[in-house]
């Protein structure tokens, strides 16, 4: 886990999923009218309790799951699955649509750095599945510290598109956006369908398959 290569798929599978450029509209939609210092704060306070979720789920997220009886192949073919639907709403704008609603929902909200900023928008039902199934991976400290590095990476550039929020938005334009999109939802279905593969073979489920007839 802790060679490079290792880490920048991590970051890519993260990035795919957090969609931090996918984020910039919706940050606009929920900081509308307030002034360049405040969105500053809200961003800030926003990747800092996306920092403390994403900790804990690295921490206690494996010992959940023992807890619960739910094996790791289990967890991996579900996540791909659950990856692979998020890829689908990215495709197929349905993601950001319901983005915009919670936007929409909050706007009456004096701070929405915790909901829905924080979570569901960062720390999402893939962005849990993907923490969980990299800590499984890991062996040892070194391992732990480099996902660490990586969620800090990831919350980092988050906390970047929020800062530079309006130049991509007058930069790229809405047909931009929706094309980085559909290339990062097509990346995080590739992505999905191996964690899949991934968890049956783990399962042992495959391993007749290539065996002689």
């Amino acid at each position: 886990m802790t060679d490079l290569s290792s880490l920048i798929t991590a970051y890519t599978t993260l990035f795919v999923i957090v969609d931090p450029l996918g984020l910039v509209p919706v940050f606009i939609a929920l900081t509308r009218g307030m002034s360049a210092a405040r969105r500053r704060i809200i961003g800030l306070r926003a990747c800092l309790v996306s920092a403390v979720l994403f900790g804990l789920f690295l921490v206690v997220g494996e010992k959940l799951l023992r807890f619960l009886g739910i094996t790791f192949p289990a967890f991996r073919i579900a996540g791909g699955l659950l990856l692979f639907l998020t890829a689908l709403d990215m495709l197929f704008e349905r993601r950001q649509e319901r983005r915009q609603n919670n936007a929409e929902g909050a706007e009456d909200e004096d701070d929405p750095s915790v909901f829905p900023l924080a979570l569901p928008l960062i720390v999402g039902p893939g962005a849990i599945t993907t923490v969980i199934l990299l800590a499984d991976r890991a062996h040892g400290a070194a391992d732990f510290a480099a996902i660490a590095l990586v969620l800090a990476l990831i919350l980092l550039t988050v906390f970047v598109a929020f800062l530079l929020a309006a130049p991509i938005e007058r930069l790229l334009g809405g047909v931009g956006l929706n094309v980085v999109t559909r290339v990062l939802g097509m990346l995080l279905a590739a992505l999905a369908i191996q964690f899949v593969l991934d968890g049956l073979l783990a399962s042992g489920l495959t391993g007749g398959l290539g065996g002689p007839r």
